[in-house]
Order: structure tokens, then C-alpha cells, then sequence
């Protein structure tokens, strides 16, 4: 029985673990056509989940010529593709607006990232 509730308290260990690392994500904004989007699709995009910043706050494209998501209700939109905003827990920790370069990109992706760490964003 003692083996059984230490497995039992692992898996539990193991589940928060797991949802902490995905209690964010980084919602790409994008458009038919956007010729930005189709430039961080080569210069990122393959990459990405590879990436520390990608296992942090996995990457999920929403399509602003569609309906807006329900779960992305209280979260402002944006006419300017790309957009790419760090949600936690359904609310918005920051955006990047444009795709600015690959290297620019990184830089202020790891800035809202870094805010996933602060007490108000456990």
C-alpha cells in the first residue's frame, strides 16, 4: 500500500508539472496573405517548439479573418498580422506587434517570457 500512494503522489507531481509548463502559450495572430507571417514561418516557425521558449509557451496561430476563439474572450484583438500575445492562464501577459526579425523576435519573446516568472504571473 505505502508503494501504491508514492505512485499515486508521483503521477500527482508529475500532472501539476506538467500543467504548470503549459498554463501558457504564445498566440500568433496571422492572415491569408501576410507576407510578415510567411517570413516568421521560415525563419521561426521550424524551430520553434524545439526551443526552450517553445516548450514554455507553445505556439497557436489564430486566424483574424475567422471568428474570434471563446477562450480568448477579454483578450483585444489586433488588425496588425503578425501579433504574437503570451496569454497564462487567459490573460494576457504581453503582445509583440510585427514580426520584427528573428533576432528581435527571440529578444522580445525571452522579455515576456521573463514575466511568466514574476509573483503575479506564477
Amino acid at each position: 500500500m505505502d508503494v501504491f500512494r508514492k505512485i499515486v503522489l508521483a503521477l500527482a507531481l508529475a500532472m501539476v508539472a506538467t500543467t504548470h509548463a503549459r498554463a501558457a502559450e504564445l498566440v500568433m495572430l496571422e492572415r491569408p496573405g501576410c507576407v510578415w507571417c510567411a517570413r516568421f514561418d521560415e525563419e521561426i516557425a521550424p524551430a520553434y517548439p524545439k526551443t526552450e521558449q517553445g516548450r514554455r509557451a507553445p505556439l497557436r496561430r489564430v486566424d483574424i479573418t475567422e471568428a474570434w476563439p471563446d477562450d480568448l474572450e477579454g483578450i483585444a484583438g489586433e488588425r496588425i498580422t503578425p501579433a504574437f500575445l503570451l496569454i497564462a492562464r487567459g490573460e494576457e501577459i504581453g503582445r509583440i506587434r510585427g514580426y520584427p526579425g528573428d533576432e528581435f523576435f527571440w529578444y522580445r519573446l525571452d522579455e515576456l517570457i521573463a514575466k511568466l516568472d514574476q509573483p503575479e504571473h506564477p
